[in-house]
């Protein structure tokens, strides 16, 4: 279904208020890749210890890997839509870890 209507271009201060956000989410970019290496560090000492993975822990992981995901999607113009803070974290079902074969 096509349409006829202009592409509105976005003004200079959208661009500039879109280098604002995107300079705040390389923050928490960095932030947020630093909790993923300690929560892996993490997970791998209770695997060590407990022989299966830490349900909570997998759950935030990827909650946390799909914000990371919605960021690098804001920040590359991929999308508009602006990730957490500015609309609900992104809730990821809890699925029970994957069947290893031995």
């Amino acid at each position: 279904m096509e349409t006829n209507a202009p592409v509105q271009r976005p003004t200079a201060s959208d661009v500039w208020m879109r280098g604002l956000y995107m300079l705040l989410l390389m923050i928490g970019l960095g932030i947020g890749l630093w909790l993923l290496n300690v929560l892996a560090i993490v997970q791998f000492l209770w695997l060590l210890s407990a022989r299966e993975p830490n349900l909570v822990l997998a759950s935030f992981g990827n909650s946390l890997s799909m914000w990371l995901a919605e960021v690098g999607r804001f920040m590359s113009c991929a999308s508009e839509e602006k990730p957490f803070p500015w609309r609900p974290w992104p809730d990821v079902p809890r699925a029970p870890p994957a069947q290893r074969e031995t």
